[in-house]
């Protein structure tokens, strides 16, 4: 098959021909229609974000395909399936405290660095090896155009975190970030999840008036000035009313304080769930007052990812039409175009815009 392969961190990606994964016990060989290419990817083939990849490696977050094989142990899947494959790999030996990689892209620790070079290579290819309980059925409608639907990866990511904070309908949420790629797509789940309003900050006025135009009133867009004590009183006065929890998805770049400001507007007995790479880059550390969480009761919560659940919900939200993948502005790029990819989307990581990659029919 043909994969683009990262040989060295600094140099392009290298489109060539590698064997054809195999399938195993508990595994799905799929093949891949499209897969998201993040905005963030130029700076992980760089070495700028550290990730801990073994190079050679075929790089690449889950995709949309269909299944061509599948292990022997599949009880449901059957060949010509249309299927998500989520990235997020789990050890099967713990439940409480699995090991964990994202394959194809990052991991944590030397039980995850066992997975990941089990499970080494990831989406930008033809084919793909994929643990059975990653790969879910999905709608037929997906194969008119899997480019759209790869934009799936995005979408469980916040709605892993809401799930996690336990949005409730009706609600106030405050989506600190809300104008990048993850934090726009929480502002439309929230939405569809039955939020009363959301709370909406950024510093860019484009993509704040983008999702006040696409939402309406529910939506309240806060522009942010970088004073701490005048962007949280513009961020609760925007609440019309108390803000029940805040999720936190600013990238590494961002400072500690603005994701300081945003959780420390939530109300008393509030949540606060943090999924953002804030410090991942050095910088402060968040510092978030003890007596403050302590005398209001607040739960901060720490979220990596999502819940293997979680890739079903966001599917049945999409089928629904709950959350619309129509409206979203999508690139797709060719297999052999790969780095011409990752270039376009570094600069297109804004609301509602994606980048995808889909390598050709077999």
């Amino acid at each position: 098959m043909r994969a683009a392969v990262l040989t060295q961190f600094g140099a392009p990606l290298v489109v060539r021909e590698v064997p054809d994964p195999e399938v195993g016990g508990g595994e799905v060989v799929v093949e891949v229609l499209a897969t998201r290419v993040a905005p963030y990817a130029a700076e992980v083939f760089s070495g700028e974000r550290n990730y801990p990849l073994a190079l050679p490696v075929v790089p690449g977050i889950g995709g949309v395909g269909r299944v061509v094989h599948v292990g022997p142990d599949a009880t449901r899947l059957r060949p010509g399936d249309m299927v998500w494959c989520d990235s997020t790999v789990r050890s099967r030996d713990d439940a409480l405290t699995p090991d964990n990689t994202l394959q194809g892209w990052s991991s944590r620790g030397e039980g995850g660095a066992r997975l990941a070079r089990y499970l080494h290579d990831g989406s930008f290819a033809e084919l793909m090896r994929v643990p059975t309980e990653n790969v879910f059925l999905l709608p037929a409608a997906a194969g008119d155009d899997p480019a759209r639907w790869a934009a799936l990866g995005v979408h469980v990511i916040p709605y892993g975190g809401l799930l996690a904070g336990g949005l409730a309908a009706g609600e106030t949420l405050l989506v600190s970030g809300a104008t990048g790629n993850l934090g726009s797509s929480a502002v439309a789940l929230a939405l569809a999840m039955g939020a009363g309003r959301v709370v909406a900050p950024g510093r860019n006025r484009a993509p704040l008036d983008l999702l006040a135009d696409r939402f309406g009133p529910r939506v309240r867009p806060v522009p942010l000035t970088g004073d701490e004590a005048g962007d949280r009183a513009a961020m609760s006065a925007a609440g019309d009313g108390p803000i029940d929890m805040v999720i936190d998805l600013l990238p590494p770049s961002a400072p500690s304080s603005a994701a300081r400001t945003a959780a420390m507007t939530v109300r008393e007995f509030g949540r606060v769930v943090l999924m953002g790479g804030v410090g991942m880059l050095g910088g402060d550390d968040l510092a978030l007052p003890y007596p403050w969480i302590m005398r209001n009761s607040i739960t901060v919560r720490g979220q990596w990812m999502y819940p293997r659940t979680a890739n079903v919900g966001i599917i049945r939200l999409l089928a629904l039409g709950a959350l619309d993948l129509a409206r979203e502005r999508v690139l797709s790029f060719d297999l052999d175009a790969v780095n011409d990819a990752v270039t376009y989307a570094a600069s297109h990581g804004g609301p509602f815009d994606r980048t995808a990659l889909t390598p050709p029919a077999r």
